[in-house]
């Protein structure tokens, strides 16, 4: 087991980082930082990271972690250290409009921009995917931290330090930092936020088209009146997680009448 690092930091009340640095910056070719944007994500978490040696640093962040139904998605991404590749990514992503943000602070049309982004210059990424049966199995903090293992251990080539939406990882062969809202701060942390939001919204709209009754495709799984009034007239199906109580609590009324 290898311990998280700490720059000397302020820390959150679960021992993650926090950071306030929110003004994302588009590099220079010469790696230093250049104009100033809209607030969001910024290099700050990677930079202290390369200057300590680490030259392969990847984000890691979950989607779905609150839905009622369908898997747990995390997704991993290395940004990389090179100024010039950097410079060329952050060239490309003004180029087509992408905005590296939150992905519940984007459209479908803004994070399938971002990706197509990190398709084209071929980013390190990874995918990893809780199946519900499996969480269910083993309950959703022990899933989330799981995926985003998984994610880590399929990227290619292996990162040396991981900054991680404010979840301690400790299991994970290298180091790595827990940020508080590290979709909010960290660039790596934003892009991995996106992927996985793009990858489960696709599996979801699978599903939609297997279970049509429930809408999947329209709240993606998550516990909208309408995914409610649909479990209460065609019952849960295998795709909802049994371990969640608002499920559980149906079934238990169910069952009773």
């Amino acid at each position: 087991m290898v311990p998280s690092i700490v720059y000397g930091h302020g820390r959150g009340a679960n021992g993650a980082i926090q950071d306030n640095d929110m003004v994302k910056t588009a590099d220079s070719p010469n790696g230093q930082s250049g104009r100033r944007t809209l607030a969001g994500p910024s290099l700050r978490w990677e930079r202290r990271a390369w200057e300590a040696g680490k030259l392969r640093v990847a984000g890691v962040d979950e989607a779905g972690r609150g839905a009622w139904a369908g898997p747990l998605v995390a997704a991993a991404v290395i940004v990389p250290a090179d100024p010039r590749q950097r410079a060329r990514l952050t060239r490309e992503l003004n180029r087509t409009e992408a905005i590296v943000r939150d992905s519940k602070l984007l459209s479908a049309e803004q994070r399938g921009r971002v990706m197509d982004v990190l398709l084209t210059l071929e980013v390190p990424y990874s995918v990893a995917v809780i199946e519900v049966e499996e969480l269910d199995a083993v309950g959703l903090g022990v899933a989330n931290k799981l995926a985003m293992c998984r994610a880590i251990e399929q990227l290619t080539p292996e990162p040396e330090h991981v900054l991680v939406d404010a979840f301690r990882l400790e299991s994970l062969p290298c180091t790595h930092e827990p940020i508080i809202r590290g979709d909010n701060t960290s660039q790596a942390i934003a892009m991995a936020s996106i992927v996985a939001k793009l990858h489960r919204d696709g599996l979801m709209a699978s599903l939609d088209l297997e279970c049509p009754e429930y809408g999947f495709g329209a709240h993606k799984g998550y516990g909208t009146s309408a995914h409610r009034a649909a479990i209460e007239r065609y019952g849960v199906s295998r795709q909802h997680r049994t371990s969640f109580a608002p499920i559980a609590e149906l079934m238990a009324r169910d069952a009773s009448v």
